[in-house]
This record gives structure tokens, sequence and C-alpha cells, in this order.
């Protein structure tokens, strides 16, 4: 089996941090995705408490308890959109990061293929051989 580069390593590391950026979006975006649903709902409440139909005016006490309930499950989701934009603002950090360092670290790999390639060519060039035992011989 062949022997993993530094920067097959770090490739590998920098898609699973992508993978976990993803997650971090996904989970995001649903968080989001609530917070517009009880903002709705929430409209919809107000709408009904400020009608001037007679059925709705029964139930007023009950609209205001949800709508109380509502604003507290807002604030929550508020707290946790936040705590979900920092991850992922974290976990992208972290894939730059390991991004740059794969760069590096493919840069040091080519570099050094082009030093070996260059010692090559002067052993070709001027005859040494690649180890002294060969002219001991």
């Amino acid at each position: 089996m062949a022997e993993k580069t530094r920067s097959d390593k770090l490739r590998r590391l920098v898609a699973v941090q992508r993978h976990l950026e993803q997650m971090a979006e996904f989970d995001l975006a649903e968080t989001t995705r609530q917070r517009a649903e009880v903002s709705e709902e929430m409209d919809s409440v107000i709408h009904a408490l400020g009608s001037m139909d007679p059925v709705h005016h029964a139930f007023s006490q009950g609209y205001a308890d949800r709508f109380s309930r509502l604003g507290i499950k807002d604030k929550q989701l508020t707290g946790m959109q936040e705590v979900h934009q920092m991850r992922v603002q974290q976990e992208r950090a972290k894939g730059d990061r390991l991004e740059d360092g794969m760069r590096e670290a493919l840069d040091d790999e080519r570099r050094e293929a082009d030093d070996n390639a260059v010692y090559d060519i002067i052993d070709q060039k001027y005859g040494t051989p690649a180890s002294s035992k060969l002219q001991k011989s």
C-alpha cells in the first residue's frame, strides 16, 4: 500500500471539515426556518387578537397565552440561531486553516520533487553513482 503524503492526509481532513461546516449550515438553516414559522404564528395570533369577530373575543386569553409561549420560543430560537452562526464561522475557519496547511504541504512536496529531479539530473550528467559503494567494486 502506498504511503500517504501529508497533503493527502490534510486533503481528507479538509473534506471532513467542510462536511462538518455543511452540517452546521444545515442546523442554522433549520433554526432560521423554525423562527420564520414562529413569526408567522405570532402574526396570526396578533391578527386574531385584533379582530372584531366575537368568536375571537371569547378566546382572547388563550390567544394571549399562545402569544406569550411563542415569544418565549422565539427567544430560544434566537439564541440557538446565534450559537449555530458562531459554529458555522468556527467550522469554516477550521476548514480554511486546514486548506492553507494542505496547500503549504503540496508546495513543500512539489519543491522536494523538483529538488530530487535536479539532483537526478546532476547525477546523470556528472556520472556520480547513487551510492559510493558502487565505485569501490
